[in-house]
C-alpha cells in the first residue's frame, strides 16, 4: 500500500500545472474561489452588501492586471523610467441577460522621468495584440478601447546632482 501511495505522489510531481479553479458556495450569496495556483478569494453576488468583488468585477481587474504586467515589462526592457503606473478599467454591460460586457475602456497612467510616448504606445499595442491573454479571450465579443497619459515627474535638485 505504501508503494502505491509513493507512485501516485511521484506521478503528481510530473503533472503539468493545473488549470482548474474551484468555487465553493459559502452561503448567503457568498462564494470562495480558489485559483489553480491555490490562492483563495471571496466573491459576493449581493450587490447591495458588496463585501467582496463580484465575478464580473474581477473581469475588469483581470484585464487591467494582464495588460499592466505586459506593459511594465516591455517599458522596463526599453529602459523607460516609470516610477508609478496605474491602469483604470471600466466596462459597459448589456441590459438584458446574460449581462455580458459589450465594451471596456482601459486607461494607462504612467508617471516617470522622460517616458517616451512612442515606447508607451508600442508597449500597449504589443500587450493588446500579442501578449495579454485576457484581452484575447474577451475580444471576440467585447470591444476594448485603450488610451494612455504620461505624467512627467519633476526632478528635485538633489536628484539632479
Amino acid at each position: 500500500m505504501t508503494q502505491k501511495f509513493l507512485l501516485v505522489l511521484s506521478s503528481r510531481l510530473v503533472e503539468p500545472k493545473s488549470t482548474k479553479a474551484v468555487v465553493r458556495f459559502a452561503g448567503d450569496q457568498l462564494f470562495i474561489g480558489t485559483t489553480p495556483s491555490g490562492h483563495s478569494l471571496a466573491l459576493d453576488t449581493d450587490h447591495e452588501r458588496s463585501r467582496a468583488p463580484s465575478p464580473v468585477e474581477l473581469l475588469l481587474v483581470a484585464l487591467g492586471s494582464c495588460t499592466a504586467v505586459d506593459v511594465i515589462s516591455i517599458l522596463t526592457k526599453k529602459r523607460q523610467k516609470v516610477s508609478s503606473y496605474i491602469v483604470e478599467v471600466s466596462g459597459e454591460r448589456r441590459d438584458e441577460y446574460p449581462r455580458s460586457y459589450t465594451s471596456m475602456k482601459v486607461h494607462h497612467i504612467l508617471t516617470g522621468s522622460g517616458i517616451s510616448s512612442k515606447a508607451a504606445a508600442q508597449a500597449i499595442e504589443l500587450s493588446e495584440t500579442k501578449y495579454c491573454s485576457v484581452a484575447a479571450t474577451l475580444r471576440p465579443t467585447v470591444v476594448i478601447q485603450t488610451s494612455f497619459e504620461i505624467i512627467e515627474e519633476e526632478l528635485h535638485e538633489q536628484d539632479q546632482e
